[in-house]
């Protein structure tokens, strides 16, 4: 599948906001969230399940929330969660739900 990059985001992050395990990664040089925020913005939602893909497709014309899953190493998994109002998009890990 294609990757398409849009100049414009689909849909507005909202204030952006991390876990403190995101932030640790962060800060030890060890991952750079921008590409995977980019990614959820434009509506590629990562490593879901056809089924849930779909759900944030109809999330974006209904209001609810999106849901990014994106595994960046074979140790590294994050999660990108924008809730349904759009005031908030959280990058965190897995076990940090």
């Amino acid at each position: 599948m294609a990757l398409i990059t849009l100049s414009q985001p689909r849909f507005k992050a909202g204030q952006v906001v991390m876990t403190q395990g995101i932030d640790d990664l962060i800060q030890r040089g060890v991952f750079n969230p921008g590409p995977y925020l980019q990614r959820h913005l434009n509506g590629d939602w990562g490593d879901l399940c056809d089924e849930d893909r779909r759900t944030n497709d109809a999330a974006l014309k209904h209001g609810d929330r999106l849901f990014s899953s994106y595994q960046v190493t074979s140790a590294l998994k994050i999660w990108i969660i924008t809730e349904w109002n759009r005031s908030v998009t959280t990058l965190l890990l897995p076990d940090e739900y």
